[in-house]
């Protein structure tokens, strides 16, 4: 299997996200201004309201921030090709075929995400250097089998598409040995 797969940003969903994010920091900005008037802001305290209404403003505010980020870059999320799956090319980050038994499906609050089993997960967790990707990989392990996990809402590419993708590949690999 020669062929390179490149699985990039999903558009559309950061364009949803941006539509969002606006509108929930113009709420922000209208509870903010409004806080002092009677404008069904009285079951609170103005002082509240306007504390929620800048939260409101800046967390949704990164929310823009970053949706117009998707939005103008086309980001490469994932790699598939003949040696294996490169789960982040800015690091190239290779899981290898050799070491990948299987995937699985799995379904968290709605959010389809594979499991990518593997065969040496406390190896590969050992190896990681940053801490906080170490303890979410730890995490993942007790939780679901496997330090990997992908989620395909955030791709171009539907969950049962890349599902089969990958049954596809791994095993061409593992009949080409």
């Amino acid at each position: 299997m020669k062929e390179r797969i490149e699985i990039y940003s999903n558009k559309k969903k950061a364009f949803l996200l941006l539509i969002g994010s606006l509108v929930f920091v113009i709420g922000g900005i209208y509870m903010f201004i409004n806080a002092d008037s009677d404008t069904g802001f009285r079951a609170r305290s103005p002082l509240f309201t306007k504390i929620i209404g800048v939260v409101s403003i800046l967390f949704f505010g990164i929310g823009i921030f970053g949706s117009i980020k998707q939005l103008i870059r086309n980001r490469l999320m994932l790699i598939i090709n003949g040696r294996g799956l490169n789960l982040n090319p800015k690091k190239n980050d290779l899981l290898e075929w050799k070491n990948i038994e299987g995937f699985r499906e799995i379904n968290i609050s709605g959010t389809r995400i594979i499991i990518i089993h593997v065969d040496n997960g406390k190896e590969i967790i050992e190896k990681e250097k940053s801490k906080l990707i170490k303890k979410l990989m730890e995490f993942n392990l007790n939780s679901y089998g496997s330090p990997y996990n992908i989620s395909a809402s955030t791709m171009n590419i539907k969950p049962n598409q890349l599902l089969d993708l990958l049954n596809q590949k791994l095993s061409e690999t593992k009949y080409s040995v």
